[in-house]
Order: C-alpha cells, then structure tokens, then sequence
C-alpha cells in the first residue's frame, strides 16, 4: 500500500501541476468518445493500452468483461451503459476481452467454483453462451480452447449490448459503433473482430482504413 499512497503524491507534486489546465477543463464536465468494457484483471490498464488521457474513456470493469442482457440484471452496469450513450453520446463502445482470463476459466466450470461464490457463479452465468458454442464445435471445453472461449465471450457480451434500448436506438440511426477486443496480455498486441470475417484479426488489419486516413 506505501507505494500505491507515495504515488498519489507524486501525482500531486510532480503531473498534476503540468496538466493544470486539462484537469481544470475536466472539473466542469466530461465528453469521451468511447465507452470502454472490460475486465476488472490487474493487468489489464486501458490508458496505457490506448494512450488516452482523463477524459477520453468511460470505463466499466467487471470480471470477465461482461453485459448482462437487458432486463436481467440492474444495476450498475446497465445504469453505466444508458449514461454513457443516452447522456454523454459516446460514438464507440468497445467490449475488450484479454488473454489468461481467470473470469473464462471459471465459466468454463460454474459447479466446480466453491459454495461461498454464489454471487460469481451468477455472474459468470452470463458467459454460458460463449463456453456452449466452444463445447459445441469441439464435444468438450479444455484450457487449449481459452483463447476461443474468451473471443466468443466478447461476441455474446456484444450481443447482450444490444439488446439495450439505449445501444439499440443509436444502432438503428447509425449514431453508434460496436467494437469486439481481445488484448494479449504478453505481447501488448490487440485482435479485434471483424465482422465481414467474422474473425479476430490484427488491431492494424481491422482499422487498416482508418490509419490510412490519418
């Protein structure tokens, strides 16, 4: 913990007065562009991955990267989802998976978890599409289908977005985008999904038309 407070202050001493001006700005509001959710894993930091400032994600984290289906569970994630695009008009929202995923590994096996988890074995039940459609390609779910489990998952979460109202809305008049991530955790290098492939490609292969623009 002294390292987590000493860094606090060397926050207020040492960044902090270089960008006054932004956390200035930033004090009276907030406008980002994209509504980031993903994993609530340690190793997981959206602002180095991206190298994006204050201001510039919202950011939901949970474990396992997951969005329950509309009208299952309230609560804090629906309620961030429909502030995000109803209030601040984000125009991307990306669900970003990430290798080694604790969260896939326990979906994989909810009746195996411990009695005293009731409260994840609920949670992770909203992965249980993603590990099916795995079982259902192969007959079985082992730790070599991981990887496939943890994309899969990133499509069904997908699928669960739009069945809020919110989402669904900006979908249908084209006001909002949906991105599939997958971030590997020891190469620092993302797959995205694209859906004409309907695959997992190369983060530069996927926005290859957008660098382009740049």
């Amino acid at each position: 913990m002294q390292h987590v407070i000493n860094g606090v202050l060397r926050f207020q001493s040492d960044i902090f007065p270089n960008q006054r001006g932004l956390f200035a700005k930033l004090a009276t509001g907030q406008n980002p562009e994209v509504l980031f959710i993903t994993c609530a894993d340690s190793r997981v930091d959206l602002n180095l991955i991206t190298q994006t400032s204050p201001g510039e994600l919202f950011i939901c984290r949970n474990a396992g990267n997951i969005v329950p289906p509309h009208g299952v569970f309230g609560g804090g994630m629906t309620a961030s989802i429909e502030y995000a695009v109803a209030v601040l008009g984000v125009g991307h929202v990306v669900i970003c998976g990430h290798t080694d995923c604790g969260a896939m590994r326990g979906a994989c096996d909810l009746d195996g978890l411990s009695d005293e988890l009731q409260h994840v074995k609920s949670w992770l039940g909203q992965s249980r599409a993603a590990i099916q459609i795995v079982r259902e390609r192969y007959g079985f779910v082992g730790e070599e289908h991981l990887e496939e489990m943890i994309e899969q998952n990133v499509l069904v979460q997908m699928q669960h977005l739009r069945t809020h109202p919110t989402v669904a809305a900006k979908l249908a008049l084209g006001k909002i985008e949906l991105h599939g991530w997958v971030y590997e955790i020891a190469t620092g290098k993302v797959r995205c999904h694209d859906e004409g492939r309907n695959a997992f490609v190369p983060l530069e292969e996927r926005y290859a038309t957008l660098l382009s623009a740049d």
